[in-house]
């Protein structure tokens, strides 16, 4: 019986599996739904890295699980839904704090050039 499940979220395919009686989403997934990134593997890096208590508790956050995909079977890194709501808030903190950082340095530049969240945030 197979176990994956797909949903759609803004149009993007998001694959979910059942463990332990509840669904885990493939949390590379929901990145790429979230961010439009094309590298959803060094976004979550980059996540992880500035964030050391995701990066601290990831382990427990996400758990990998088989998945069926294309080229059959395959163990990818899932998170429950509480752990989707950890990744999505860390997002929104380092989405929030980029843009302090952007007023900041837009006040500070002597030449009247100002720089754009928009490019800081596709460099998640």
């Amino acid at each position: 019986m197979e176990s994956t499940k797909i949903v759609l979220f803004k149009g993007k395919k998001i694959r979910k599996t059942i463990f332990e009686n509840e669904w885990w989403f493939v949390v590379e997934d929901i990145v790429v739904a979230l961010t439009d990134t094309i590298n959803p593997k060094d976004y979550i890096d980059k996540m992880r890295h500035r964030d050391s208590e995701l990066a601290k508790g990831y382990g427990q956050i996400v758990h990998t699980l088989p998945i069926d995909t294309e080229g059959g079977k395959q163990r990818m890194n899932c998170a429950n839904t509480e752990g989707i709501f950890r990744i999505i808030q860390l997002k929104k903190v380092l989405y929030k704090n980029l843009q302090k950082v952007d007023i900041y340095l837009t006040k500070r530049n002597n030449y009247g050039q100002t720089t754009s969240s928009k490019s800081h945030q596709r460099n998640l």
